[in-house]
């Protein structure tokens, strides 16, 4: 795995050299433009919009709009002018518990790799931050953009999790939202009951992408059908709850929910068997998609 970045984390006078590398990746069909009337690929070019000549990437250079049609050239110097420091470390700001923080900061995790030198004072902070039970707040450039983000402690590894600046986060105001709406006890209580008794351990290994897998499914058919149209299924939608049988259609749930019990726990074991075979397979089916086509 390559690294995304490379600088240090820097808490007090403590400077640890780390690589940043990816903690997630996106498992997706990826799909080309064609030309309908003979599936020919769709390419782009690059072109200036003065004479629509192509620009080959040798030739082109960041720039910064400050009036309408005038440009000021952004190097990558002129970035690390603005602030060297800031584009080479994870600096950390401040310690808090993790569960000060509301979940919606959070943005996307990267791995930390201690480089040459790094991994006493790596270890020292990972171990210290497990027995405290907190979480390092810092600031990051990452390309041409500054974020806040967390340290924290993942096994044996340390996790830098981006996190949205307070004023990126937008509140709900503009959304109808019930606020005076009245729930009665037994309303409360029913879906209580209902909430306890969907209550299970979290598994992530038992959740896949179905959508991508029937997709996948879907082309293959197609592929091994010369690319002709295929039947569409007809998909149920489920209808609004109307508030009148709120009541008779949680306890409907309850019941279907405690008889089908021992049925869902089995889908349930069977699906998560499944799931390591189908992620195992996902790629499998993405290569025989290619050799096919």
């Amino acid at each position: 795995m390559r690294a995304i970045w490379k600088g240090s984390i820097s808490f007090g006078l403590v400077n640890i050299p780390i690589g940043l590398y990816p903690a997630t990746r996106r498992e997706e069909l990826s799909f080309r433009q064609l030309r309908k009337s003979d599936l020919s690929p769709i390419n782009y070019k690059r072109v200036a919009e003065t004479d629509y000549k192509e620009v080959p990437w040798e030739d082109i250079v960041k720039g910064y709009e400050y009036e309408k049609g005038q440009f000021v050239v952004v190097t990558d110097e002129d970035i690390k002018r603005a602030n060297v420091e800031a584009t080479q470390t994870v600096d950390i700001k401040d310690f808090v518990e993790l569960d000060e923080i509301d979940p919606m900061f959070f943005d996307k995790p990267y791995y930390l790799e201690p480089q040459k030198g790094g991994k006493k004072a790596y270890a020292l902070l990972r171990d210290t931050l497990k027995e405290t039970g907190k979480v390092g707040i810092a600031k990051v450039v990452i390309k041409t953009k500054q974020h806040l983000a967390a340290v924290k402690p993942k096994g044996n590894s340390l996790v830098l999790e981006l996190m949205h600046f307070p004023q990126e986060l937008l509140e709900p105001n503009e959304l109808d939202l019930p606020k005076d709406e009245a729930v009665g006890k037994k309303e409360l209580d029913m879906a209580k009951a209902l909430v306890q008794s969907m209550t299970s351990k979290w598994e992530p290994e038992k959740f896949e992408d179905d959508y991508t897998n029937k997709l996948r499914e879907v082309i293959e058919e197609k592929v091994a059908a010369g690319g002709k149209e295929l039947p569409t299924p007809r998909g149920k939608v489920k209808p609004a709850t109307n508030v009148v049988d709120l009541v008779a259609i949680l306890k409907k749930s309850i019941e279907e929910n405690a008889g089908g019990g021992a049925s869902a726990n089995g889908k349930a074991k069977g699906k998560k068997k499944a799931a390591g075979h189908s992620s195992r397979n996902g790629h499998a089916h993405h290569r025989k998609l290619k050799k096919a086509a």
